[in-house]
């Protein structure tokens, strides 16, 4: 397994001083007293160690590699591995927390390490190191990727008597996740190494899809412009205007290979009015149909332009199996979903491949319906909602980000693809997986009169229709989910018992 970060991460431990922790820190410099714990992992990579180095040199990787249950971000950082320092906030709770990380003895292609300056931690130091080893495929590269940790808790052997095996568990679950997304990232990135890098424009990179979307390329060796809603640029940032559809690259840019369109207003942002519908429609159609006009009438975009799109485009449609061949449905969102795509449309005029990305519900602890589930069901009060016959097409994040990424490269796909797991199931099966996941009952249900009373129409459109979908073109293409079922996208997601190398991978 393996640990792959631009710095050490921080470890959610609470320290408070104490009489008690002061009487122990007199002697914790006492090797008799405290001894300095040590962690290791390793993994192994299937691609060249100058691959594997320079995926972790890049800025994004601290943002790729961050679990999505870890509460931490960038303060700010000066320098990179080879010789930086970062700053880093995570909270315990609302304790908020401060961790302050140096890198050193750097090596090109071999070796970084970090250490601790000030954190929550009495002593830490993180070696990463990286070496060849056999080939397991046809390309002849092969590289082991190895973490070690030594680490001293605060408070003394009283601390390590308390926190040690907690610690030591919560390393293991971080570096599981970690050495998953490694492996996984730079395997995806590995299948296109011989096409050259793209330049790629990505508006909504603030939201949940576009983080996520925007470290992936990042630090798989793409140029990304975040395009923001305000006037400031900067080298790696641009700006548009949703009211007009007006883009501003960086200074030296005129055009970008790829444009991924991901803005919009939250569906589930608000309790529907007719003004939260207005602002729904009209920031997936009119905005979206204004900058394709703006993108094709000065030629922008060399290659493919892909808009996120939804499956609510097919409606309410009970158990009916749906794929992208299958007609549109009726109702708010399918009409909203039929002109989004439609405003799209608009670049294949100037000969710009056009892929309408289908989201189903994205699973991520950080965001989306399952964040807002996990209190309830954390809590034993979770539960199938309305009949729970109805189906729910969702998908991991990790999974949704390959599939944009998986629908960049392949110049071969087109259209609407199902952005989706292979197996959908109905909500009461998936309030069983998410309870046992939890090891938490499901018996709970929320009625449909009791969904509609909370969120009224939207209840009807979101939680109690059914849309049956299946990814039929990404399968087609030969894209491989990391995660085909709902309870492996669940327990990756929330860091239960995870494996860094699944068959799959």
């Amino acid at each position: 397994m393996v640990k792959t970060t631009n710095f050490a991460h921080p470890i959610e431990v609470f320290h408070r001083t104490t009489w008690l922790e002061y009487v122990f820190f007199q002697s914790s410099d006492s090797p008799n007293f405290v001894t300095i714990s040590n962690f290791f992992r390793e993994i192994s990579l299937p691609v060249s160690r100058e691959a594997a180095f320079s995926w972790h040199q890049r800025e994004q990787a601290f943002e790729r590699l961050k679990p999505p249950w870890e509460n931490v971000s960038v303060e700010s950082r000066s320098g990179g591995i080879d010789g930086g320092i970062v700053n880093l906030v995570t909270y315990v709770g609302w304790v908020r927390l401060r961790w302050k990380a140096e890198h050193s003895r750097f090596v090109e292609n071999e070796q970084f390490f970090d250490k601790a300056l000030s954190g929550p931690f009495r002593f830490w130091e993180h070696m990463h190191r990286f070496s060849e080893g056999i080939s397991e495929n046809d390309s002849g590269n092969r590289t082991i990727l190895q973490d070690e940790i030594n680490y001293r808790l605060r408070g003394g052997w009283l601390g390590n008597q308390l926190l040690g095996g907690w610690v030591r568990r919560k390393l293991g679950k971080m570096f599981d996740y970690r050495h998953f997304i490694t492996r996984s990232d730079l395997i995806d990135h590995f299948a296109y190494q011989r096409i050259s890098r793209k330049t790629i424009a990505v508006t909504g990179s603030s939201g949940l899809v576009g983080r996520s979307i925007v470290a992936f390329l990042e630090t798989g060796g793409h140029r990304v412009i975040s395009l923001s809603r305000t006037s400031d640029t900067s080298p790696k940032s641009g700006c548009w205007n949703p009211k007009t559809g007006d883009v501003k690259f960086a200074d030296d840019l005129d055009s970008v290979d790829i444009f991924l369109h991901l803005a919009g207003y939250g569906i589930a942002e608000k309790r529907w009015s007719a003004s939260v519908k207005h602002k729904i429609r009209e920031s997936r159609t009119l905005t979206t149909e204004k900058l394709c006009e703006f993108l094709a009438d000065r030629k922008m975009v060399r290659e493919g332009f892909l808009c996120a799109s939804a499956t609510g485009f097919y409606g309410d449609r009970k158990d009916e199996m749906l794929d992208e061949e299958s007609s549109a449905g009726t109702g708010f969102l399918a009409d909203v979903s039929q002109q989004w795509e439609a405003a799209a449309r608009k670049m294949e005029e100037v000969g710009v491949r056009v892929v309408n990305l289908r989201f189903g519900v994205i699973l991520s602890q950080k965001g989306g319906a399952l964040s807002k589930m996990l209190l309830p069901f954390t809590l034993g009060i979770g539960g199938r909602i309305g009949s729970g016959k109805q189906y729910w097409s969702s998908i991991s994040l990790l999974d949704a980000v390959r599939a944009i990424h998986y629908a960049m490269m392949e110049d071969g796909i087109s259209g609407p693809v199902n952005v989706v797991a292979p197996s959908p199931v109905n909500v009461r099966e998936f309030a069983a997986s998410l309870g046992r996941v939890l090891k938490r009952p499901a018996f709970f249900p929320l009625p449909a009169f009791a969904a509609r009373l909370a969120l009224g129409e939207m209840a009807d459109h979101l939680l109690l229709a059914s849309a049956r979908v299946v990814p039929k073109k990404l399968q087609e293409h030969g894209f491989r989910f990391r995660h085909e079922s709902i309870e492996d996208s669940l327990r990756f997601e929330l860091g239960r018992v995870l494996k860094s190398e699944p068959p799959n991978l």
